[in-house]
């Protein structure tokens, strides 16, 4: 993701900047709300981190502006300890998540990871990290890679995407990608799942898709 922070608290705001770098991510960061509003309208952006109490505008009034200029980035409030007027205000003027300070920061970028995954890309696509799946060509792509895919490991691998980070039965994907033509004692799904997880993994050295053992498959969505 590249993120975009503004707070007028410098520190906090180099300190979120430098972590999401570190966690492999990409950030900027700007300290009153002119500012972040004018450096949230690049397009390149994926998410906002947003104080409300910022100097010259407000970061409700920033979300405001964006939402009313048609600008739909992620948005996230940094919001004061029982503050909840602040929190349902910014809600109100389209905010799509609010951390409470003071925050650990794998909360924060948990809640970035969630959002990203339940907010619907405007293409139709499915994005999970560096994977992507276009439902409507019916392709799949690794970091702009294209997965050579079949019918059925393609929806295989959508399904797991649909779920990302929540565990999906084995008899879950006998009914959406089987339709009931094979069983659960056959190894048709496994089978299938272990190409899947060669063709996405190869040549990245890590583990998107775990097998949890009597429960099913999981697709990870740590980055």
């Amino acid at each position: 993701m590249h993120c975009l922070v503004v707070d007028d608290e410098t520190r906090l705001t180099d300190l979120v900047v430098r972590y999401l770098t570190e966690s492999g991510h990409t950030a900027e960061g700007r300290y009153d709300g002119p500012s972040g509003l004018a450096a949230a309208r690049d397009p390149r952006l994926d998410a906002v981190l947003l104080d409300v109490m910022l100097p010259g505008m407000d970061g409700v009034e920033v979300c405001r502006t964006l939402r009313s200029e048609g600008i739909d980035v992620t948005v996230v409030l940094l919001t004061a300890r029982g503050a909840i007027s602040e929190r349902v205000a910014g809600l109100d003027a389209g905010a799509d998540d609010y951390v409470v300070k003071p925050f650990a920061m794998e909360e924060l970028l948990a809640r970035l990871r969630a959002i990203s995954r339940r907010r619907p890309d405007p293409a139709g696509r499915l994005q999970v990290g560096d994977l992507v799946l276009d439902p409507g060509q019916q392709r799949a792509w690794r970091a702009n890679s294209e997965l050579e895919l079949s019918r059925r490991e393609y929806a295989v691998l959508r399904v797991l995407m649909e779920n990302a980070g929540c565990v999906v039965s084995r008899l879950r994907l006998l009914e959406e990608v089987w339709d009931g033509e094979t069983d659960l004692r056959s190894n048709a799904i496994d089978v299938h799942v272990s190409k899947v997880r060669a063709k996405v993994d190869r040549a990245f050295g890590r583990t998107t898709i775990t097998t949890l053992r009597g429960r099913g498959y999981r697709l990870e969505t740590a980055p």
